[in-house]
């Protein structure tokens, strides 16, 4: 089975690391609903599930990775909704919920590792944090913590919007979580915007 692999978080750990977090987020691109991040160290690289990139999962396999990873990471959530996406701005709104996933996470550990962390990201986000951080293009695909991250932002982010499908299930969100497809488009031409859409998005 191919997963992510290992070789960032073996690296930062060489150099003299003991905790390494990788960090994603799921929901940049919808016209609707929060973007959502995910901070990750994980306490064992041993699964039975796979483990990779969320976006090469099926919703039943990331469903399945992420009870297993809450159970063998130390993790924290991010969430910023589409109110202060659309005060401030989506990449704004992206770099602030991947600095509440960090510091979930770090509430969650003892101070004496505070000092030995390396913090992993997708993309090239910067980010307002107090520890070192290398950026990784497409990190998703090459770090199990990225990935592991990946995995938690997603499905969380899927079971929020499949609670607003039950809200406004005008829209169809329990089928495409807000992204902006065809389904999506002619509902927002046919209803209008409803409370939880980005109305600072092209498309709204």
């Amino acid at each position: 089975m191919a997963t992510c692999g290992l070789y960032y978080e073996r690296k930062f750990k060489k150099i003299g690391f003991s905790l390494i977090i990788g960090v994603d987020e799921a929901g940049r691109g919808p016209l609707a609903g929060p973007v959502v991040a995910g901070a990750v160290a994980l306490k064992t690289t041993h699964f039975e599930t796979r483990v990779d990139d969320s976006k090469k999962l099926s919703a039943r396999q990331r469903e399945m990775a992420f009870n297993e990873l809450i159970n063998k990471s130390i993790f924290g959530i991010g969430i910023i909704d589409e109110k202060v996406i659309d005060s401030l701005n989506i990449l704004v709104a992206t770099r602030m919920a991947m600095e509440k996933a960090i510091e979930s996470l770090l509430g969650k550990i003892k101070s004496s590792y505070k000092r030995r962390i390396h913090v992993l990201i997708d993309g090239n986000v910067s980010l307002n944090i107090d520890l070192p951080y290398t950026n990784i293009i497409m990190g998703d695909s090459k770090s199990k913590s990225i990935a592991s991250a990946s995995i938690l932002a997603k499905v969380i982010r899927d079971r929020i919007m499949s609670f607003y499908d039950k809200k406004y299930p005008q829209y169809g969100f329990l089928r495409h979580k807000g992204y902006p497809t065809k389904m999506h488009r002619d509902a927002l031409k046919r209803f209008g915007p409803c409370k939880i859409h980005r109305t600072s998005f092209s498309g709204v």
